[in-house]
């Protein structure tokens, strides 16, 4: 790489790895020829299967618990990052980049903060009419075919395909732009594994394929604006999301359909992010940071806990990681502590105390789901999951003698990263959200 190297980060909202690449039935044809660019990564995982956390754990390259952003950093949540500095977009900024923010972030602690001061971003791309993020694309666009002097990092985030929700009226579609779920065609769709399938899912269904499908025309417009900027050639892309999409079983849960994300990577030939592979190594969200730093040539910092992807990229690995922790706390001020340990072939689920809650967003799969029962399934304590002979994780094994020793080694993983981690989740001292505290001061909670 003669030239210094400029990153495009382009992110997306509960998209879990539910696009072509991944064998979806999903239409993404402008993410499907970048794929066929890059280098596929198939096992990439979350930090954490909610928005803020798992951002924050790739931006910070840190877990959710040892960067301080126990659940969402919005103002009726308010969990913060302990230190700002350590955010990407500030660490960049002082090895000379220029660094710009379309769309979503939410990472900063809004609304009190400014991102641009708080985060590190030189440029704020979102005018008055897009604050909510509706058109990073074009803001996007328009900043690469800006001329500049130095390389750049560009955060381009996107609501796709993050559930409405209602809040527009539309009835829990999949952008913010999406028709109404029930004028969409399902009657020849199926939802994926483990959802069953009815009228209803297969309907919910079609809503997504319909957001990614919006999705996927943003991407390529950010695409096609980098080619026609004559950067493409030495810019790292990263097309990634925040975790699983917002079906039961999925976003909210430590399980891979809540954890597991695409993870795509493009860079200039020489760096080993081209060519269309694709890789099953288990890799992290919080390998992006130590990644970028070797790319780059630059001491990475000392509170960084992942590993570059830099030797899966050359060859010179088959795996960097043996194991991947994962974690949920809170999701918005619903409180359900969970704590994981991902092999290849295991998955160990501890919960804390209390009532499993079963966070999903609200939609027509989740409200059929509980009409039938799916509130009142039981729940243990500890889960433990053979992913070969059970990927969707549907019987726990946690009482199988034959996996007595396989238990026993997950067990004192977890413990010891959460000793190694000061993790509160072990003494049940997990910070409530600051809006929370702040409202119950008040006697007002």
């Amino acid at each position: 790489m003669t030239r210094p190297l400029n990153i495009l980060y382009i992110h997306s909202h509960d998209t879990g790895r539910c696009v072509e690449p991944y064998g979806y039935d999903v239409a993404t044809p402008r993410i499907q020829r970048f794929a066929e660019e890059s280098l596929v990564f198939r096992q990439a995982f979350a930090a954490a299967p909610t928005c803020s956390p798992s951002r924050a754990a790739l931006m910070t390259g840190q877990h959710p618990h040892c960067c301080g952003m126990y659940g969402l950093a919005t103002d009726k949540v308010g969990y913060t990052l302990n230190d700002y500095s350590h955010h990407l977009a500030r660490f960049l900024k002082t090895h000379g980049y220029t660094t710009a923010l379309a769309g979503v972030q939410h990472v900063a602690r809004l609304p009190w903060a400014d991102p641009a001061v708080e985060l590190g971003y030189d440029q704020m791309l979102n005018s008055p009419e897009t604050t909510s993020g509706r058109n990073p694309a074009r803001n996007a666009a328009a900043f690469l075919k800006q001329p500049r002097d130095r390389p750049f990092f560009l955060s381009v985030g996107f609501g796709e395909t993050h559930r409405d929700n209602g809040n527009q009226g539309r009835r829990h579609s999949y952008a913010p732009d999406a028709p109404f779920v029930e004028t969409l065609d399902g009657r020849y769709r199926r939802p994926p594994a483990p959802i069953p399938d009815t009228a209803t899912t297969r309907q919910d269904w079609a809503s997504f394929r319909d957001g990614a499908r919006r999705l996927d025309d943003k991407v390529g417009a950010v695409l096609d604006a980098l080619d026609d900027s004559g950067h493409a050639d030495n810019t790292l892309v990263i097309l990634t999301t925040d975790h699983g999409i917002a079906w039961p079983h999925g976003k909210g849960n430590l399980t891979d359909a809540g954890l597991g994300v695409m993870l795509i990577l493009r860079g200039p030939a020489d760096s080993g992010f081209a060519g269309g592979r694709v890789l099953d190594a288990m890799v992290s969200h919080m390998d992006l940071y130590p990644t970028i730093c070797e790319l780059l040539g630059v001491d990475a910092p000392d509170w960084l806990q992942g590993a570059s992807l830099m030797p899966l990229a050359r060859g010179e690995a088959e795996q960097v990681h043996d194991q991947l922790f994962g974690e949920q706390s809170y999701h918005g001020k619903s409180f359900d502590p969970q704590r994981s340990v991902r092999t290849e072939r295991y998955k160990y689920i501890r919960r804390g105390d209390g009532p499993y809650i079963r966070i999903v967003d609200p939609g027509p799969t989740n409200d059929w789901l509980r009409s039938v029962g799916f509130r009142q399934l039981p729940a243990g304590r500890e889960l433990l999951y053979d992913l070969y002979l059970d990927p969707n994780e549907m019987n726990n094994r946690i009482d199988d003698p034959e996996l007595a020793d396989v238990l026993s080694d997950l067990r004192a993983r977890l413990d010891r990263w959460m000793d190694d981690t000061d993790d509160p989740f072990r003494d049940g001292s997990i910070p409530i959200p600051p809006a929370l505290a702040a409202a119950q001061a008040r006697g007002e909670a």
